[in-house]
């Protein structure tokens, strides 16, 4: 009698295995890829509340490679370029000499793992949902999606992978078996070249700019923004929002509030953030060589 049931028992899970297949709606078709178009995505304050960076130095802090203290006057160094509002020679020329110090030395295999640990602590959970889900259209459309970063490159693609994106394009530093040799290739991606990078991938992919789109919240990016067909302002400071308004282009705001001010968590500021985020780094070189 047991035996009966059983036999019984896998009887009906087959028939309930058949009839839910039977009973599944036909999947919607996938869209035919689009090659030649691609949307283009700032990630601080764009598709992420704050600076990156910021949070890539948090991490660090929190493993005791960096302290609290530095991270304070770090964040309070932040806010205050981000109210002045300009940036200059002196501020980019200071971002990539700590830039410089930040990777010389270190390993890339350290700094990806690294990246990879702390979105998942800090990161993930300041995503911008509504940004995330107008890159997925772009996706769903049969498009590459890329983010376009001051951060380094190797951080940018965390994030990238992370949210399921093509890619990542960020400021590059130059390795050399395995290691940063405390120089940039070029200059930080930053402004004007940030748009260069833009062309540069199209051209690589065979992309139609006219039919690409790109998304930033910075008049910082206007070169960028303004080198596609389809430009976008999401979460956008003042400058940005008037030249959106006077242009046509679609503004997107996934803020609770008009006005945002993230002291704590300060707002990216071009060059700015990547001058203070990689002083991170010297603390973690400091670290490594005194253990």
């Amino acid at each position: 009698m047991r035996r009966f049931w059983q036999r019984a028992k896998e009887a009906d899970h087959v028939s309930a295995g058949e009839a839910a297949a039977a009973a599944a709606t036909e999947p919607s078709p996938l869209p035919d890829p689009d090659p030649a178009a691609a949307a283009f995505f700032d990630v601080d304050n764009t598709m992420m509340r704050g600076a990156s960076i910021y949070y890539f130095a948090r991490g660090l802090a929190a493993r005791k490679l960096f302290t609290m203290r530095d991270l304070a006057v770090f964040a309070w160094g932040q806010a205050a370029f981000r109210l002045r509002g300009t940036e200059n020679s002196e501020h980019i020329g200071s971002a990539k000499e700590a830039a410089l110090a930040f990777v010389a030395g270190q390993k890339v295999a350290g700094i990806v793992q690294l990246s990879e640990e702390i979105y998942d602590e800090v990161m993930a959970d300041r995503i911008w949902h509504g940004t995330r889900t107008l890159a997925l259209q772009h996706l769903d459309a049969g498009q590459q999606v890329w983010l376009v970063t001051a951060t380094p490159v190797e951080v940018a693609r965390t994030i990238a992978h992370r949210l399921g994106l093509t890619g990542a394009l960020g400021t590059v530093a130059e390795t050399k078996d395995g290691l940063y040799t405390g120089r940039l290739v070029g200059n930080l991606l930053h402004g004007p070249a940030k748009a260069e990078a833009v062309r540069a991938l199209a051209q690589r992919e065979g992309l139609d700019l006219a039919r690409c789109s790109a998304y930033s919240d910075s008049i910082n990016d206007l070169p960028m923004l303004t080198v596609v067909g389809h430009p976008h302002a999401v979460n956008p400071d003042a400058d940005l929002r008037e030249h959106a308004k006077e242009n046509g282009w679609p503004i997107h705001d996934f803020r609770t509030g008009r006005r945002v001010t993230m002291v704590a968590l300060p707002a990216a500021a071009g060059a700015g953030a990547l001058a203070g985020g990689v002083a991170a780094g010297i603390a973690l070189r400091k670290h490594y060589r005194s253990t």
